[in-house]
């Protein structure tokens, strides 16, 4: 389950980005979580994923 506050995720999704996954389709395949939920959520707060840096920015 991931953490709804939207700036917890950030951190939790970049950490799990930075240190286990090589991109936001493998970790969201391996956590059977969708990405569209994931970027809609962190979008309104203000980031974007950058598949160039593998983070949200």
């Amino acid at each position: 389950m991931l953490p709804k506050d939207p700036i917890i995720l950030l951190s939790y999704i970049n950490t799990k980005l930075r240190d286990e996954y090589s991109s936001l389709d493998d970790l969201c395949d391996d956590l059977n979580e969708s990405r569209s939920e994931i970027e809609e959520s962190l979008s309104a707060a203000g980031f974007d994923y950058d598949s160039g840096l593998n983070k949200f920015v």
